[in-house]
């Protein structure tokens, strides 16, 4: 299942699942709604029989102001789309897979989870908290066989990133802390997820 407020991308992406011979449904949904979440989760056990996999990559970056000047508004816009829509879809693939007796949630938390960066706070501050959220949903549901894990990414080559890449300045001081000199592909991802999500986890 592939879910995303960008509808023409979903389809693509099941598109291309789907010409490898799998099955694919592509289902819009904002992961801040609680009611479109719990409909793709009905959707998906609907469609398969079960929720057994879960990857929150929902997400964005802000822009970057000193703490100081963080518009509120822009504070309270990135910490519900990136930990209570986090939050939210935890929620339903919970009670499914509880349900299920099983499961697998991948969250994706920042290497700013852990060292806090600078002139993102609003940023920061969420992907933190997925990190705290994700160990806590770990021990809440480990006794119902449910596996909640996060995975905490570098400097990642996306469209979230487009602005930091652009800038000159940035972008060198950026490669030159990274031992490879490049920045992430979102392939790079691909094996810690499907690790995560398979039973040698």
């Amino acid at each position: 299942v592939v879910a995303s407020r960008n509808v023409d991308n979903i389809e693509a992406e099941a598109e291309k699942i789907r010409a490898k011979k799998q099955s694919a449904i592509a289902i819009p949904v904002d992961v801040t709604d609680a009611e479109q979440v719990d409909a793709l989760v009905a959707k998906t056990v609907e469609a398969f029989g079960a929720l057994d996999v879960m990857v929150n990559n929902a997400g964005r970056w802000g822009r970057s102001h000193q703490a100081e000047d963080t518009p509120l508004d822009e504070w309270r816009d990135l910490v519900e789309q990136n930990l209570t829509g986090v939050f939210i879809t935890c929620m339903a693939a919970g009670r499914q897979m509880i349900k299920q007796q099983g499961g697998k949630i991948i969250n994706i938390a920042s290497m700013l989870s852990f060292q806090g960066g600078i002139r993102v706070a609003s940023y920061t501050s969420s992907k933190s908290a997925i990190a705290g959220l994700t160990k806590l949903l770990a021990n809440e549901w480990a006794a119902k066989g449910i596996n909640v894990n996060a995975i905490a990414p570098g400097y990642f080559a996306t469209n979230n990133t487009a602005a930091l890449q652009a800038d000159e300045d940035r972008n060198k001081q950026i490669l030159e802390r990274i031992p490879a000199g490049r920045w992430g592909d979102p392939k790079d991802l691909g094996g810690a997820a499907v690790f995560l999500a398979s039973s040698a986890a």
